[in-house]
């Protein structure tokens, strides 16, 4: 038998920042991963450049049963925190659009930053090797690595959720927690793309056309890029809307969205003998212009079409429906909506209010960010929070 301060299960974002931040207060940390390396969603993660945090984090861009809940870790420990640990490792890094950053090299660095962060803790990593058995009695979790039972009063659920199965992401955090009596906000794909059904199958010809949209479901809206593929809609727009979009419900797209509602008899008044197909070529794309105009069944020269005619395209292109038939599911999910059930925890420590000892961060959670580092940034800070509470 092995004797540690707690266990972290899960070598990820979240399980690496807890261990090291644990560590690093003097507590004895065992972390483990079936994984035979840690970080291996990090490493793949923003095109293998890491988009590590978000400058613009705040509590209002996740998702969660508690839109409360993120407040506290996230406040206490911020995107700029972070961003000191990446620069004191001297680790060059870039915004993109929307406060994203990204490593100017590679994700490996964030990787190689936290296990350095892990060593400085006396971190011990058991990875590689399945988990058999945990169990809890006399105050103590017993959790059975490759054959060796260890021990702690506490142990730490950092083990994601079933996005990327490919990566080895399954929902055994959601099977601890329920070994445990704790609530299981129900689990679905988020930042994913969409797939389309056959009355869609006009778009199946626009494969790889990409148009700066904004996009609705009910009352909530991004605007940014949406990409056509050969079995329906992604792009950033796309999988932002994912997360909130329920089945069997449209969604809005307006694929002009810095054109008023009389534009076309603008473009009417200056130019008479254009044709229609001219003018959304030139708006848009020719592809994407066609296929829409193809839809909508309206053709000819703007002179020779009524004002109510142009007004009715333009309104549709503003507000263009699309009903998904589903989404392509976890293996192409980024992140996982819902999770163990933030009522059951502290807001605070991460520790199950009714279960002493136990502890569930990062994407376990039903705490969900938007696409652009989000969900990294709930990873450090969620497992800050543990650790410092360990």
């Amino acid at each position: 038998m092995a004797d540690y301060d707690a266990i972290i299960l899960g070598a990820g974002a979240a399980g690496m920042m807890c261990a090291s931040v644990a560590g690093q207060r003097g507590r004895r940390v065992l972390l483990a991963d079936h994984a035979d390396a840690p970080g291996k969603k990090i490493l793949i993660s923003g095109g293998g450049r890491c988009n590590f945090t978000n400058i613009h984090t705040a509590a209002d861009r996740y998702l969660s049963a508690n839109p409360h809940f993120a407040k506290s870790a996230l406040g206490r420990y911020s995107a700029q925190d972070f961003l000191a640990l990446v620069e004191r490792y001297g680790i060059a890094w870039h915004e993109k659009t929307l406060g994203q950053l990204f490593c100017d090299g590679s994700a490996k660095q964030i990787v190689a930053m936290l296990a350095e962060e892990c060593t400085k803790g006396g971190v011990t990593m058991a990875l590689g090797q399945g988990i058999t058995a945990i169990d809890h009695a006399d105050g103590l979790y017993r959790v059975t690595i490759g054959g060796v039972v260890h021990r702690a009063p506490a142990l730490v659920r950092a083990t994601g959720g079933p996005s990327i199965p490919k990566m080895g992401a399954t929902g055994f955090a959601y099977d601890v927690a329920r070994q445990f009596g704790l609530t299981i906000v129900q689990p679905r794909p988020a930042l994913v793309p969409f797939t389309l059904g056959p009355e869609e199958a006009l778009f199946q010809s626009l494969s790889g056309v990409s148009a700066d949209v904004e996009v609705r479901w009910n009352k909530t809206r991004f605007r940014e890029a949406a990409l056509f593929t050969h079995r329906g809609l992604s792009g950033p727009a796309m999988l932002q809307i994912s997360s909130y979009w329920q089945h069997r419900t449209p969604i809005q797209v307006n694929f002009l969205p810095d054109r008023t509602a009389d534009w076309l008899l603008e473009e009417k008044r200056e130019r008479p003998r254009t044709h229609l197909r001219r003018v959304l070529g030139q708006a848009l794309t020719e592809r994407l212009a066609d296929t829409l105009l193809e839809r909508i069944g309206v053709q000819g020269e703007l002179a020779n079409l009524s004002d109510k005619a142009l007004r009715q395209v333009a309104a549709k292109l503003a507000d263009w429906p699309f009903v998904p038939s589903g989404t392509e599911g976890y293996a192409k999910a980024e992140v996982t909506v819902g999770g163990i059930a933030t009522a059951g925890l502290s807001s605070r420590t991460m520790e199950a209010t009714k279960v002493p000892g136990l502890y569930a961060i990062g994407e376990a959670v039903d705490v969900t960010g938007w696409l652009g580092g989000y969900n990294f940034q709930w990873a450090w800070a969620s497992g800050w929070a543990a650790g410092q509470a360990l």
